[in-house]
């Protein structure tokens, strides 16, 4: 069997997305209008111009008619899909390969989701029917097991893992600081981000990503017609998905400093996109950073440091937004936010603004400008250690 992938066959020629945040004053529709009027208008169509669309939403709404009645559709076919943290992703990915096939010639992708008003945190969805045998544990718990569990494998001891968490929150805040969609934006001093009350574990209230409300959308067409709609379309070159057997929480096993879904993920991207040296070939990275250990953790899962070695690199500065790598140059969900159904559109905002070179002076990659390199990496995952979902996409600014 093999992902023979979808490279450079589609493009990206518009996008929008809401500021992330507390809505309080919008609806779900409100977000999703101006997020797919900010996408045509980027990409130079009125809607009527979309043949189908592919909305993500977690708990938001049901079927295609929370997005057709809101955007007044005229009997456009919608499709809803839902995976977890990993929603915007998937109505990505499949509006992608409804354009490859040659089903349409123009398909939205849109996410949203609106997670203030409910008063909740976290996931909107009501636990689904088990045995009883799953344990009773939160988001920041079981994520929490992640830096403890590295910490021990590798010799990290307790108060060199609080400096490593604590610095990537802070540049993942220093660099929200900077965008002007981020619900969080202001600069976080290390001090505060250590002291911080716990939540679980060593898990401060700085190491939690933002709930907020949002949306995000994007246009895909095929390669070969995205220059009728802008000089600087952003080419698919992967587009990977990989879902486990959920065996983590059982498996004696399964020690929590990896998530095998990701990496399996990342090495299906790597060969889908050609990329050999993910270090060397990518200027940056969007990663699913839900609580700061899962940063750490991702970090060599993708490839981007060795086993083991991923907290040093944090420490060196190498994935700071002047590093060798930036990594959630945007803030992440830590600062950015996670509307659920919205994050992994909101991730190739960042990539589309990067790789055009229209991000804002302060946060535009040097890697781009003066490197000249062209691959940005979106991922994002759903569910928890041991038990998820992993998404990733490696999008350019340059066919071939």
């Amino acid at each position: 069997m093999a992902s023979r992938g979808i490279k450079d066959q589609v493009a990206i020629v518009g996008m929008g997305c809401t500021n992330f945040g507390e809505h309080w004053d919008k609806s779900v529709e409100d977000m999703l209008v101006e997020a797919s009027q900010e996408a045509y208008a980027s990409a130079g169509i009125e809607q009527d111009d979309v043949d189908a669309f592919w909305f993500g939403t977690l708990g938001s709404g049901v079927s295609g008619l929370t997005l057709s009645r809101a955007l007044k559709l005229d009997y456009k076919p919608v499709t809803r899909v839902e995976n977890m943290c990993a929603t915007g992703s998937e109505a990505f990915r499949n509006a992608c390969y409804a354009v490859a096939s040659g089903a349409y010639d123009v398909a939205c992708a849109i996410g949203v989701e609106k997670l203030k008003d409910n008063g909740m945190s976290g996931l909107v969805s009501t636990p689904l029917p088990d045995d009883g045998t799953r344990p009773e544990m939160t988001a920041p718990a079981t994520f929490s097991l992640l830096a403890p569990a590295y910490g021990n494998k590798y010799g990290v001891k307790e108060d060199e893992m609080k400096d490593v968490l604590t610095r990537i929150a802070w540049k993942n805040h220093y660099n929200g600081a900077r965008n002007p969609r981020a619900q969080f934006q202001k600069e976080v001093p290390k001090d505060k981000i250590r002291n911080a009350p716990l939540i679980a574990g060593q898990l401060g209230i700085f190491d939690c990503s933002g709930v907020s409300d949002g949306s995000a959308a994007a246009i895909i067409v095929r390669a070969e017609d995205a220059l009728k709609y802008t000089d600087k379309p952003i080419y698919v070159k992967a587009l990977a998905f990989a879902a486990g057997p959920a065996a983590g929480p059982i498996d004696s096993d399964y020690d929590y400093t990896t998530f095998h879904e990701v990496a399996a993920c990342a090495a299906d991207a790597y060969s889908q996109a050609g990329v050999d040296n993910p270090m060397a070939e990518i200027a940056m990275a969007e990663v699913h950073d839900c609580f700061t250990p899962t940063e750490l953790v991702l970090m060599e899962d993708l490839g981007f440091a060795e086993r083991g070695l991923g907290w040093k690199e944090v420490m060196a500065g190498t994935y700071d937004l002047d590093g060798e790598l930036p990594v959630n140059p945007d803030g992440g969900l830590k600062s950015f936010g996670h509307p659920i159904g919205a994050s992994g559109l909101r991730m190739l905002l960042e990539c589309w603004l990067q790789l055009r070179q229209e991000a804002p002076e302060d946060r535009q990659i040097k890697s781009v400008t003066e490197e000249g390199k062209t691959l940005g990496m979106t991922h994002n995952l759903g569910g928890a250690p041991g038990e998820c979902v992993s998404f990733i996409s490696i999008v350019g600014s340059e066919l071939g």
